[in-house]
C-alpha cells in the first residue's frame, strides 16, 4: 500500500515515525514550506521535513494544494492512501485523489471541538476527558465518517503541553490501528450525528488569538486556572502588572495553583511578600502564580521572578 503523509508540527512527526518504523511504505511527505522565523528570522523547517529528510523520504511543499505543477507531482506518487496530520485544509482535488481516500488523525473526541486548536479549549474549558479520532475528509472541515476514537483524562492540574504529549502518542496509535483496518478492507464509517448525545452542546475549538489569552479577572478560581494551564506552554496566557504609577508591565503565566481562600480584596489585587509567593485576589479566592515571564525576558519561577522584579505598594492586574 503506497502512503503519501500530509503534515507539519512535532504532533504529526510521532505517527509517521511510527508509520515507517511498523514498515509501511511512505512514498511522499507534504509539508508547509521553509519560512523565516524568530528574532533573527532564520530558515525554518517544519518538524515533519525534518525527520522526513533524517530518514530519506520524498518530500513536497506546495504554496498552493491547487497548484497545477503539484497537483502532478502528488498524481506521480500514486497514492493508495492519504493520511493527515496537523496539516491544513485540503481541496477536494486533493482528499479525493487515492483509491482508498484521505483519513486525518484530529486530537478531540469529534464531533466535539472541531477545529484548529481542539487540546488548548478543551483545557481551557475544565473538560474532564478528550481524546482523539479518526475520520475520513469530506468537504466539511472535521465533519467526516468516524473511523476510531481513543479516549483519555484530563487531570485538574494538566496543562495543554502536558495533554498535547499524551494526545501525540495516542493518537500515533491511532493512526497504525486505522491503516491497519484499512489494509483488511474491514473498518467502522459512524456519522458524526451518531456520537451526539440528545441535549449536548458542541464546543468548537477556533484558532487561537492574542486577544483569546487575556486573563480575565472577573472569572472563578477554577476559570481562570483552567485559562492558564491550557494556553500553557504555547501561546501563553497573559496579563499586565499595573504599579501604583500606572505604568503596565506585561507577564505570561504558565503555571498557577487555585486556593480558595477569600481575601475581602478587590479582584485583580495584587498579594506578595516579594519574595517567595505572588498571588492574585479573585472572586472566590486566589490564584498563586507559580511560572511566569516579563516581557523580554526568559521564563523563571515566581520567587526568581520576585528577586528581579520588585513589586512595592499597591500593584493590579
Amino acid at each position: 500500500m503506497r502512503i503519501v503523509y500530509m503534515g507539519t508540527p512535532e504532533f504529526a512527526v510521532e505517527p509517521l515515525k511510527l508509520l515507517l518504523e511498523n514498515n509501511y511504505n511512505v512514498v511522499g511527505v507534504i509539508t508547509v514550506p521553509d519560512k523565516p522565523a524568530g528574532r533573527g528570522q532564520q530558515i525554518q523547517q517544519s518538524a515533519v521535513k525534518k525527520f522526513a529528510l533524517e530518514n530519506g523520504l520524498t518530500i513536497l511543499q506546495p504554496e498552493r494544494l491547487k497548484d497545477e505543477r503539484f497537483l502532478q507531482q502528488l498524481n506521480q506518487l500514486k497514492a493508495d492512501l492519504q493520511i493527515v496530520v496537523a496539516f491544513r485544509m485540503l481541496p477536494e482535488v486533493v482528499w479525493n485523489m487515492p483509491s482508498l481516500g484521505t483519513f486525518n488523525l484530529h486530537a478531540s473526541l469529534l464531533p466535539k471541538y472541531r477545529g484548529a486548536a481542539p487540546i488548548n479549549w478543551a483545557v481551557m474549558n475544565g473538560e474532564k476527558e478528550t481524546g482523539a479520532s479518526t475520520f475520513f475528509l469530506r468537504h466539511e472541515i472535521d465533519t467526516g465518517k468516524i473511523i476510531f476514537q481513543e479516549k483519555v483524562a484530563i487531570g485538574e492540574d494538566e496543562t495543554a503541553g502536558d495533554l498535547h504529549d499524551k494526545l501525540m502518542h495516542i493518537g500515533a496509535q491511532l493512526v497504525i490501528k486505522t491503516v491497519q483496518a484499512i489494509e483488511k478492507g474491514d473498518y467502522p464509517q459512524i456519522d458524526q450525528s451518531q456520537l451526539v448525545v440528545a441535549d449536548t452542546i458542541l464546543k468548537n475549538a477556533p484558532k487561537l488569538f492574542k486577544e483569546d489569552c487575556r486573563i480575565d479577572w472577573s472569572q472563578t478560581t477554577a476559570e481562570i486556572h483552567n485559562h492558564i494551564r491550557g494556553l500553557s506552554p504555547y501561546p501563553a496566557a497573559f496579563t499586565d502588572f499595573i504599579s501604583p504609577e500606572g505604568k503596565a508591565f506585561s507577564v505570561k503565566i504558565f503555571k498557577s495553583k487555585k486556593e480558595g481562600i477569600t481575601t475581602h480584596l478587590p479582584s485583580g489585587s495584587i498579594i506578595t511578600d516579594s519574595r517567595n509567593y505572588l498571588k492574585i485576589a479573585v472572586k472566590d479566592g486566589c490564584i498563586s502564580l507559580e511560572e511566569l515571564q516579563l516581557a523580554g525576558k526568559k521564563k523563571m519561577p515566581v520567587n526568581e521572578f520576585l528577586r528581579g522584579f520588585m513589586l512595592k505598594g499597591d500593584w493590579k492586574v
